[in-house]
């Protein structure tokens, strides 16, 4: 029997390896929940660095399942619970652009398992707790929110001889 430390030598080294290749993943599925930019994704950062730590918690009783899929869902679910508390807690504040900035968090996390993870809609009504088609609603309106074109800004011009000059020719 090999001592406790070198077994925890192993553990550490599947589960860097296990971050190694699926972090990057992970961070921009927190990013797309959260509707942070990329680049300034702290709320992102901290639901994944809590979701790591508990499947590192529970590595040794993963028995062969799929990190990927354990770390995914604890992300979910933890920030749906957040995003449940902080609505309830505060009013929303407004999040810097991107397509997904216009959905609420309900519609974030349907479109991003949906579209981003490829789960299915089964599958998604069965994580969320929510019957299938509450999910197809959920999904078909978020969808119609971001592929909506934004709104075309107004026309400028100059009134000239009772027409409106735009700077078109014709």
């Amino acid at each position: 029997m090999r001592p406790r430390h070198a077994l925890d030598d192993v553990r550490a080294q599947e589960f860097r390896a296990y971050v190694a290749g699926a972090g990057g993943r992970l961070l921009q599925t927190a990013t797309l929940l959260t509707a942070e930019p990329p680049d300034a994704n702290p709320r992102a950062r901290r639901l994944l660095t809590l979701a790591l730590a508990r499947t590192y918690a529970c590595w040794d009783g993963l028995h062969g399942g799929d990190p990927y899929d354990h770390t995914r869902r604890y992300l979910v679910t933890r920030f749906a619970l957040s995003a449940w508390h902080r609505h309830r807690a505060l009013r929303p504040r407004p999040r810097p652009g991107g397509p997904l900035s216009v959905l609420n968090p309900q519609e974030r996390l349907v479109l991003v398992l949906r579209l981003h993870e490829g789960i299915a809609e089964e599958q998604t009504a069965a994580m969320l707790g929510l019957p299938l088609d509450r999910v197809r609603t959920v999904h078909d309106r978020a969808m119609a929110a971001v592929l909506r074109p934004p709104p075309r800004p107004a026309r400028t011009g100059t009134r000239r001889h009772g027409a409106v000059m735009t700077g078109e020719a014709g």
